[in-house]
């Protein structure tokens, strides 16, 4: 239980991501710096908190050890993450962005085959290719019907290409960040903590990031004060403390994908903490009936997810118990 409380204040951390993106978008900001920033403020912060705890010489070790693959996975789960999202923002309100984003639910199930987990048996632990959490998957997509029920009367507002923009980005988003995140933490294999495996994946995606002001530079000129200023914010609430919330959360059922799973499902609040804050601070219209009735689908999906994986997980101890005793 305490993963998913720890995936929910992650969520809610994460929702200021697509708040203040499009809160950028709105004042002019490029989506080049509004992705790039956020990484290159995030370095100095992460870097001050590791070497405070004394834990930057075990990063470097296991950096080194596969640099190549430090710098492929953290690509794609890092910038094939944000860089969508940012552009996804310059084509729809945050709301829809947050809502088209938990294809990140189904993606991360999709995955599982990808990987390979640790099964205790009466000879000792094996590891088996992981397989599609079919259970969990069809309670992934009552929580994707629930954030479809809220979001289809403002997308029908939105032009062809507008919508396109705003969810094919996303689309590749959702597969890339579980992703690059469950292959790091193969890579990390339990030797680095939250803090350590976030600041090796941002300096592994600086190249990417640099490339990206550049074009930045040329195409849109320099950030403005504001954009910074924001970009500074998305950076502490969403790159450093979700992040970290939620690395920290996968780390405590790494090995395990059914509640990899479930943990991940967590971030459908997502769009909820997103509403709220673009109700607030964006001043959008306030959502219909049927948006309150898809927030309540969203929630009980998570609720159902959660509840089926668990207790998949329970007769699997139980059962594991069983042949130990036999």
């Amino acid at each position: 239980m305490r993963s998913i409380g720890l995936g929910v204040l992650a969520a809610f951390f994460f929702a200021f991501t697509f708040v203040l993106n499009r809160s950028m978008e709105l004042s002019g900001g490029s989506w080049v710096w509004s992705a790039s920033l956020r990484y290159l403020f995030m370095v100095p912060m992460l870097f001050v908190i590791v070497m405070a705890q004394h834990k930057l010489k075990p990063l470097w070790k296991v950096m080194k050890e596969q640099p190549g693959t430090w710098l492929w996975w953290s690509f794609i789960g890092f910038g094939l993450f944000y860089a969508p999202l940012c552009f996804a923002s310059a084509y729809s309100p945050g709301w829809l962005i947050a809502g088209t984003w938990q294809l990140t639910i189904i993606s991360g199930s999709l995955l599982v085959p990808l990987f390979t987990e640790v099964l205790q048996t009466e000879n000792g632990p094996v590891k088996v290719r992981g397989k599609i959490p079919v259970q969990g998957l069809l309670m992934s997509l009552v929580i994707l019907i629930g954030v479809i029920v809220m979001q289809v009367e403002q997308a029908q507002s939105i032009s062809t290409q507008d919508l396109l923009f705003g969810i094919l980005p996303v689309i590749l988003a959702s597969f890339a960040y579980p992703l690059g995140n469950r292959k790091m933490m193969e890579v990390c294999a339990g030797r680095l903590d939250a803090y350590q495996r976030v600041l090796g994946m941002t300096i592994a995606s600086l190249p990417f990031w640099l490339l990206l002001s550049l074009y930045g530079m040329f195409s849109a000129g320099m950030p403005s004060k504001d954009q910074a200023m924001q970009s500074a914010l998305v950076a502490v609430f969403s790159g450093v403390t979700a992040t970290v919330l939620f690395f920290k959360a996968t780390d405590q059922v790494h090995g395990n994908m059914q509640k990899l799973a479930t943990v991940e499902a967590t971030q459908s609040l997502e769009v909820l903490f997103a509403l709220i804050g673009e109700l607030i601070f964006l001043s959008i219209p306030i959502p219909s009936a049927w948006s309150w009735l898809g927030m309540f689908i969203v929630i009980l999906g998570m609720s159902l997810h959660s509840f089926i994986s668990h207790q998949k997980t329970a007769v699997q101890h139980i059962r594991s118990k069983k042949a130990d005793s036999i």
